[in-house]
């Protein structure tokens, strides 16, 4: 489509957010099961549903409009969730990688936001008001979410990641324990065999001089 006025680039803006809310559909579930918090978990989930509400919503638009509801695919938010993807793939503690699914989450949701922004207020200027106030709805919706996900993260989610141990050091941690302890007690045992062992060893190799035959006093 060619941008040739305010109506042709409402129209480019609802076609990617239609793309955009389909392909996080399919994430979502993914980032639900990998959370390690369960209200991180659920958060995940009930947005989940509120998407699936926000594409009905676009599906309206696209009615009102006698358009065809299709996407024009959606370059950033493809990039976002391979962003996400990738994190699912490292191998680090769960609590970082909460702390890493909501770094990821509300980049997909400050994108969302601008998104809905301006197809909202081209919807106002070319005087479609109905548009306007479903777009509205899930702006409200994206701006919750995005609160939402701030008071988790920092409630407690960063504090766990700040203090989580990685589990590799934990490991090391442990084998440098049973060795020191180890030593301890290998150290007990040497002492605990010290004085009397020596003294046991002292006599054991000492020369038995009691029976050598005594010096001839008698002169040649």
């Amino acid at each position: 489509m060619k941008l040739k006025s305010l109506e042709n680039l409402f129209v480019h803006e609802l076609r990617d957010l239609y793309s955009a809310e389909n392909q996080l559909l399919k994430a979502l579930p993914k980032m639900a099961n990998a959370a390690e918090d369960p209200e991180l978990s659920k958060a995940f989930e009930y947005h989940l549903e509120q998407t699936r509400g926000q594409i009905a919503r676009l599906d309206q638009i696209f009615d009102r409009l006698q358009l065809r509801a299709k996407g024009k695919k959606c370059r950033a938010m493809e990039g976002l969730i391979e962003e996400a993807k990738e994190l699912l793939k490292e191998r680090t503690e769960p609590e970082i990688l909460d702390a890493a699914l909501i770094a990821a989450a509300q980049r997909v949701e400050h994108y969302e936001i601008a998104g809905y922004g301006c197809a909202r207020a081209f919807a106002r200027m070319i005087g479609d008001e109905d548009a306007a106030q479903l777009l509205q709805a899930s702006l409200d919706e994206e701006g919750q979410t995005d609160k939402l996900l701030t008071e988790l993260a920092e409630g407690m989610i960063n504090r766990r990641a700040a203090v989580a141990v990685p589990s590799s050091d934990r490991s090391e941690a442990a084998a440098r324990d049973v060795t020191t302890d180890a030593g301890y007690h290998a150290g007990r045992d040497h002492d605990a065999g010290g004085p009397h062992h020596a003294a046991h060893e002292h006599a054991h190799h000492e020369p038995a001089m009691a029976g050598a035959p005594a010096a001839s006093g008698e002169m040649h």
